[in-house]
C-alpha cells in the first residue's frame, strides 16, 4: 500500500516524530528508514529501542494514528498510475488483494483519502493479521490463499527492501518501485520501475 498505491511514509514519519516528542523524546525521521514496512509496532518500536524510550504498544500507536489521521486529511492521492494498473488487472480478470504490514485503521485511513474502496480488492490483508512481518513471507503467502491463487503465479509489487524479501521468500515475482529505495537496494527484484504508471507490460503478462 505504501510507496506503492500511495505516498504517505513523510506522514506516519512526521506522526512518529511528534508522538515521541509529546512524550518528551527528539527522534529524527531517518530513525525511522530502517524499519520501514515493517508494519508500525515495529516501525515506532524499532526506534524507541534504539533509544531505550519507555514505550506503550497500543496507547502510543494509537496517539500516533490520531496524529497521522489529522495530517493525511486532504493531503495524499494515490501515486501516478494506480488506478490505471487496477484498472488493467481488472480488464485482464486478474484477482487483486492489497497487503500491507500497517494497521487496518491505517490502510483504511489511506484508502479513504485517495478514493480507492477496500471493495475494489478481492483480498486484503493487514499488519494486525500477521505474526510474523516483512521480510518473512507470512503477508503474501495469506493474501495469495485469500485470493485462492499458488503464491508462485502471483505478483507482488512493493516498494521497500523488506518486502522484495517477503514477496521472493514467498516464491512470487516481485515489482519494486522506487518510490523510498534506490534500484541498487532493490535490486533482487524481477522488474524495477519508477511506479506503476512506468510498469512495464510485462509485469502482467508471464
Amino acid at each position: 500500500m505504501d510507496g506503492v498505491l500511495l505516498e504517505s511514509e513523510k506522514y506516519i514519519n512526521r506522526a512518529g516524530v511528534e508522538m515521541f516528542l509529546e512524550k518528551g523524546y527528539k527522534v529524527i525521521p531517518e530513525d525511522f528508514l530502517e524499519f520501514t514496512g515493517m508494519g508500525e509496532n515495529r516501525y515506532l518500536g524499532g526506534v524507541a529501542e534504539k533509544y531505550n524510550i519507555p514505550f506503550d504498544l497500543e496507547i502510543d500507536k494509537a496517539r500516533t494514528y490520531e496524529i497521522y489521521a489529522e495530517l493525511v486529511h486532504g493531503r495524499i492521492t494515490s501515486l501516478p498510475g494506480t488506478l490505471d494498473f487496477i484498472s488493467k488487472c481488472k480488464q485482464r480478470g486478474l484477482k487483486i488483494a492489497v497487503a500491507t504490514s500497517a494497521d487496518c485503521i491505517k490502510m483504511e485511513i489511506n484508502l479513504k483519502e485517495i478514493g480507492i474502496p477496500l471493495s475494489t480488492f478481492d483480498a486484503s490483508v493487514n499488519g494486525l493479521e500477521i505474526e510474523n512481518k516483512k521480510p518473512s513471507p507470512d503477508i503474501f503467502l495469506l493474501a495469495a490463499e485469500r485470493l485462492q491463487i499458488p503464491a508462485e503465479y502471483c505478483l507482488v509489487v512493493e516498494d521497500a527492501i523488506s518486502g522484495v524479501k517477503a514477496g521472493k521468500a514467498a516464491g512470487s515475482r516481485v515489482l519494486a518501485l522506487t518510490t523510498t529505495f534506490s534500484e541498487t537496494e532493490l535490486s533482487n527484484a524481477d522488474w524495477i520501475c519508477k511506479n506503476l504508471a512506468s510498469a512495464p507490460s510485462e509485469v502482467l503478462e508471464w
